[in-house]
């Protein structure tokens, strides 16, 4: 099995997981009260919040076997300096808040349609594609950022390359194949199934992917869905992918907010995000391992 398997392997079980959590998440949204929307879902979200949880610990907790395999793969030492804590990424949002914060935020969500003059079944719909969009995306980055942990602690891996998975958006495809850092951060948008293959400098041309062929990959319907008619037309006729989309238009990074509360013992000593960590130590890698260690990410 190649590298690029492996990591697609590593994205399918994450995919199933999410899939599964945004399941039941669409399920206990369909238990809400039309006549108490705020009360009812209140009462549904300890269940949710419980799922989701583990969910997100269950895609932290691959983090170090995927790291092993797929540089088993590339023939490069997996050695650690310490073991991913599953446990410190669940429960928590990637964007730092408390994650029964952000489950709620579909129900104010529809409250807000209903009372801009939306039927309450229009704003229950809003609402539960909010809360599909917040669980899968919430599943994917507690994984992205496990990945990301993990790599910190391997001090051979130098950095990381950006694979696609399945019909990407234009915006992740022009960076299909782009290597990065070990301590960069990985921009996604809502949704987005791209992921890490971890490798050393002088084995990343091994994985790289094109995003000219992944746009050839494509059928004509889909390279218009995806690109737009005539950002698609463009590139068909030779214009340059990367230039026709704007890489930063629209996306953002994942755990902006600098620090958390959830998860630590003292509420009045904040817990960094781990791209925070990573942002801050630079490319000092012991830096890096000294604070993941210090706030429980790495055992």
């Amino acid at each position: 099995m190649s590298a690029a398997e492996v990591a697609r392997d590593h994205a399918s079980a994450r995919r199933r997981l999410a899939l599964v959590a945004a399941g039941e998440a669409g399920r206990l949204w369909g238990l809400v009260d039309p006549g108490r929307i705020a009360a009812s879902w209140l009462e549904l979200l300890p269940r949710l919040l419980v799922l989701l949880t583990g969910a997100q610990q269950a895609v932290a907790g691959r983090a170090d076997g995927y790291l092993d395999e797929v540089l088993a793969e590339q023939r490069v030492s997996a050695r650690a300096e310490g073991r991913v804590s599953a446990q410190a990424l669940a429960g928590v949002a990637s964007d730092g808040r408390d994650l029964a914060d952000l489950l709620y935020q579909p129900a104010i969500s529809t409250l807000v349609g209903i009372k801009r003059g939306a039927t309450v079944e229009q704003a229950l719909s809003g609402g539960g594609a909010d809360l599909d969009m917040i669980v899968r995306t919430q599943v994917a980055d507690a994984g992205r950022v496990a990945d990301q942990v993990a790599m910190a602690a391997r001090p051979q891996v130098t950095g990381y390359v950006r694979m696609l998975v399945g019909k990407s958006c234009s915006r992740c495809a022009i960076l299909a194949g782009r290597r990065y850092q070990w301590n960069t951060g990985f921009n996604r948008h809502p949704r987005c199934d791209c992921i890490h293959i971890p490798a050393r400098e002088d084995t990343a041309d091994d994985l790289r992917t094109d995003p000219k062929r992944y746009f050839a990959s494509l059928s004509a319907a889909e390279q218009d869905r995806l690109f737009t008619v005539a950002g698609a037309e463009a590139i068909r006729a030779g214009a340059d992918i990367g230039q026709v989309v704007n890489a930063r238009r629209g996306m953002y990074e994942a755990g902006g907010r600098q620090f958390t509360r959830t998860g630590t013992r003292r509420k009045k000593r904040p817990r960094l995000m781990p791209e925070q960590i990573l942002r801050e130590a630079g490319g000092d890698r012991a830096e890096a391992l000294r604070l993941l260690k210090l706030h429980g990410y790495l055992r």
